[in-house]
C-alpha cells in the first residue's frame, strides 16, 4: 500500500527536524544537481556533507550517477544547500517522493532554487555542451505531485505555473552567460517518463509542439517548488541533439560524459548568477 499525502508530510517534517540539528548557517538558496552534473560540488567551499541515508524519509536514488548526498556550504561566502542527486519517476518512485528533497528545503527556509538536468537538444541550433535557461516546460509524464490529499502547509494545489520560471532570474542569468562568453540559449523543456529514449515521430511530435529539449526529470520538483513559493532558475545541460536527418545511437554512459564536461562552464554561470539571485 502506497503512503498518503499526509504519511509523507510527516516524513518531511521527520527530515526537517533532522536537518535542523545538522544545519547551523541560515540559508535561503539551494541547487539540485541533475545527471552527470554532480561535479557542480566543486563550486562550493564545503563545510559538511549528509547522506540521504542519514536524513530520515529521504529516498536513495538508484542510478549511479547520482551520489544522493546533501552537501552544505558557500560559494563565494553565499550559503548554499546543494541535492548531489535526485529521484525519477522511471526509478519507480511516486510524485511525491522525487518532490521529497524540495519540501523539506522549503521547510527548512529556501526561498530560491536552481534545478539542473542533462537533456537531449531537439531545437537543431543547439549543440551538445550547450546550456538552456528554461522558460517553459510541458509536463508529459502523466504524473503530478499534487494529486490526492491536499495539505494546505504545502499551498494551493491550483497553482498559477505561468511564470514558473522566474523571468528576472532568467534575464539575469541571460546577462552573465553573455559577458562571460557561454554558449547558452532559452527553451521549453519537455519531461517525460522515461527511462527508454525518444522514438524518431516522438521527437518530430515534441519538435512540434514546441519543446526545444527533452529530459526524464524537473517537471515534478519545479510544480512543488512553485507550490512551496519558490523562486525557480531552470539549467539543463545539452548532452546530445536528435536530429532525425543524422540519428545517433544514444546510450546513458554518454550523456553522464557531456554532462560532466559541461559542469565547468554550468558551475561558472550558477556561481555569477547566485549573488544576483539572493
Amino acid at each position: 500500500m502506497t503512503k498518503s499525502a499526509l504519511q509523507y508530510h510527516e516524513l518531511v517534517n521527520k527530515g526537517v527536524q533532522y536537518l535542523k540539528n545538522k544545519i547551523h548557517m541560515p540559508q535561503s538558496l539551494a541547487i539540485l544537481a541533475g545527471t552527470g552534473l554532480g561535479g557542480l560540488e566543486a563550486a562550493l567551499n564545503i563545510s559538511h556533507t549528509i547522506s540521504y541515508a542519514d536524513i530520515p524519509g529521504f529516498p536513495m536514488p538508484t542510478v549511479k550517477s547520482h551520489s544522493g548526498q546533501l552537501i552544505c556550504g558557500d560559494i563565494d561566502g553565499i550559503p548554499v544547500l546543494l541535492l548531489s542527486g535526485r529521484w525519477h519517476l522511471y526509478e519507480g518512485f511516486l510524485p511525491q517522493e522525487v518532490c521529497f528533497g524540495v519540501r523539506v528545503l522549503k521547510q527548512l527556509g529556501i526561498q530560491r532554487i536552481i534545478i539542473t538536468n542533462a537533456a537531449g537538444g531537439i531545437n537543431l541550433d543547439f549543440h551538445a555542451g550547450d546550456i538552456m535557461i528554461i522558460r517553459d516546460h510541458i509536463n508529459l509524464t502523466g504524473q503530478n505531485p499534487l494529486v490526492g490529499d491536499h495539505i494546505p502547509e504545502c499551498g494551493t494545489i491550483f497553482l498559477d505555473m505561468t511564470k514558473a520560471y522566474d523571468p528576472n532570474v532568467m534575464d539575469l542569468a541571460q546577462r552573465h552567460a553573455k559577458k562571460l562568453g557561454l554558449s547558452v540559449h532559452t527553451g521549453v523543456y519537455a519531461g517525460l517518463l522515461g527511462p527508454s529514449f525518444e522514438t524518431p515521430a516522438e521527437i518530430r511530435f515534441l519538435q512540434t509542439i514546441g519543446a526545444d529539449a527533452v529530459g526524464l526529470s524537473t517537471v515534478m520538483e519545479v510544480i512543488a517548488a512553485i507550490q512551496g513559493g519558490m523562486s525557480v532558475l531552470g539549467l539543463s545541460v545539452i548532452t546530445n541533439i536528435a536530429d532525425m536527418n543524422n540519428p545517433v545511437t544514444i546510450y546513458h554512459d554518454d550523456i553522464v560524459a557531456t554532462a560532466n564536461k559541461a559542469t565547468n562552464d554550468l558551475s561558472l554561470l550558477i556561481r555569477y548568477v547566485i549573488p544576483d539571485f539572493v
